[in-house]
């Protein structure tokens, strides 16, 4: 039995820090993150940027590796994204639920005051930007996003 394992929550929420580390030790598994799919592109495809609207390139490179991995390995899929829009999440949800995966949603739900600290004192690369200058400016823009917290109903199991 396949399982989607989807972190949810804002920049350095601790997401990618857990699905690595998942990953690390369950070898059976393998890590999806859009922050390496927008670095890649920034850095090869820069040009192919929408200059306004969703990243689509980026998306359409996340969904091709999600079809793949859902279609052609065994291996259980780590979603590592921020996954905060709810009818976004809901769509991949019931994608791998036709599937025949099971389902597993780990939300991330630390303070603002946390994540402000964070952000601010980051050594991440910043490649992965198509329009924020900071990390600061994204964690300001999720804040205005109106985050839904993950309910029970969306997934086999919430943590």
């Amino acid at each position: 039995m396949n399982r989607l394992i989807m972190t949810v929550g804002k920049t350095h929420s601790g997401k990618t820090t857990f699905a690595n580390e998942l990953e690390s030790v369950f070898q059976e598994a393998v890590v999806i993150d859009q922050d390496n799919h927008a670095e890649f592109i920034n850095s090869h495809y820069k040009k192919l940027l929408p200059i306004e609207g969703p990243n689509t390139l980026k998306f359409s490179i996340t969904n091709t590796i999600f079809e793949y991995a859902a279609l052609q390995s065994n291996f259980h899929i780590i979603l590592s994204n921020s996954n905060l829009n709810k009818s976004g999440r809901t769509n991949v949800l019931r994608y791998f639920h036709e599937k025949g995966f099971k389902s597993i949603v780990v939300y991330f739900n630390l303070t603002i005051e946390i994540l402000r600290a964070r952000v601010e004192q980051t050594q991440r690369s910043k490649a992965i930007f198509k329009s924020a200058s900071s990390f600061v400016e994204v964690l300001e823009r999720q804040g205005k996003l109106g985050e839904i917290p993950p309910s029970k109903d969306e997934a086999n199991y919430l943590f």
